[in-house]
């Protein structure tokens, strides 16, 4: 009987993981990760809770459960990572750094040294162990693999998503009909594993920020003041507390930020809804990991050769992949996503820059841009 350890954080994606692997012959033992547990001001961590919640599904499948403890290393490798990054002006996403180094890395490589065949999450998406290759979920609207893109090939391998041949309400019927008590339970928002904070709140707990001006690009005026740079994002419409001369501001005419300067804490705006930081038809890429480009057409219409288990181009190494020059791929084509559920968009690849055949609103810098070659997640980087 093969062993699978599944990561079980007390929501019904991964109770209904646990309750369908069960079903299917393995022996699982399903595991809290706790990785967060310090109370917020205004907002105290739901871990406790959830914790509870988990043990009790693990009660009612009569499956083994064991709490893991690596709250050390999350604030390490993903909060100090992201504070990092949003004091350098960027904006990262956490919950891809926490699946590349928690799930996905200590958790795999904890469940393997315990003698588990496989790890399993509540994550919508699907595994093809041949390659490996990692597929989109049935569920389009819940599909989570812009999250995991980042993934080893050798963590793939061992890892099950039970839940991504089937839908969302699919799951939580089958929830209900098995008897679980959080069949409807109330899915968490905020930032990962940390509950329903807002980030701006988060980032201030740990970044000394101070009022700074906010100002008009084109005439260098200033419009009004900010709670501190770093909360903002190129193209960011709301949120902008002006209070200029009357015309100048509040003429109807919305602004948006076009500009931050972190160091001396400014932020730029305009009106120009067509003014050049907001869109562009090329994005650069860093940190690159590139999974499958497996029939992919070049851009002279020819098929591309096969390029397998790229591993990241610069200073994150993740285990498993071998090395390889991405700016040696011939141009790619290949869909494109900018952000958790937004539609793919087709681009060219050329190992470093994506193109775009029109204008795309700029994603902020430090998010990733996933590529898909139909149901087949390739890959992707942070944006620069």
């Amino acid at each position: 009987m093969k062993t699978v350890c599944v990561g079980m954080s007390g929501g019904v994606d991964s109770s209904v993981a646990g309750l369908l692997l069960k079903e299917q012959g393995y022996r699982v033992v399903g595991v809290y990760m706790k990785n967060w547990s310090k109370d917020l001001p205004g907002m105290k961590c739901p871990w406790a809770e959830d914790l509870a919640d988990a043990k009790r599904v693990a009660v009612k499948l009569g499956i083994d459960f064991e709490v893991w403890d690596f709250e050390k290393e999350y604030f390490e490798k993903v909060v100090e990572y992201m504070l990092k990054e949003f004091r350098a002006g960027n904006t990262p996403n956490p919950d891809i750094m926490c699946n590349q180094e928690i799930k996905f890395k200590l958790f795999y490589e904890k469940a393997m040294e315990a003698g588990a065949d496989y790890i399993a999450t509540g994550h919508y998406a699907r595994v093809e162990h041949s390659g490996p290759k990692l597929l989109r979920a049935v569920d389009e609207n819940k599909d989570q693999t812009y999250f995991l893109y980042r993934m080893s090939d050798e963590a793939l391998k061992h890892t099950l998503f039970p839940i991504g041949e089937r839908r969302k309400p699919e799951v939580k019927k089958l929830a209900a009909e098995n008897g679980l008590h959080n069949a409807y339970k109330k899915e968490s928002m905020g930032v990962c594993f940390v509950g329903e904070v807002g980030m701006k709140d988060f980032l201030k707990e740990y970044i000394d920020v101070e009022p700074g001006e906010i100002r008009e690009i084109e005439s260098d005026r200033v419009l009004g003041y900010h709670e501190g740079a770093v909360f903002y994002t190129i193209g960011q419409r709301h949120g902008l507390y002006l209070d200029g001369e009357k015309g100048v501001v509040n003429d109807g005419m919305p602004y948006y930020v076009v500009k931050k300067d972190v160091k001396k804490n400014i932020v730029y705006v305009s009106k120009n809804l067509n003014h050049e930081a907001i869109w562009t038809k090329e994005l650069k890429l860093k940190e690159l990991f590139l999974r499958q480009f497996e029939h992919i057409v070049s851009g002279d219409g020819s098929l591309a050769p096969v390029v397998t288990g790229l591993a990241p181009s610069s200073s994150v190494a993740t285990s498993g992949s071998p090395r390889a020059k991405c700016s040696q791929l011939p141009l790619q084509l290949v869909s494109v996503r900018l952000r958790h559920r937004a539609p793919l968009i087709p681009a060219t690849f050329d190992g470093e820059v994506l193109h775009f055949e029109s204008e795309i609103k700029r994603p902020a810098s430090g998010q990733s841009a996933v590529l898909y070659n139909g149901e087949v997640c390739l890959g992707g980087g942070i944006i620069v």
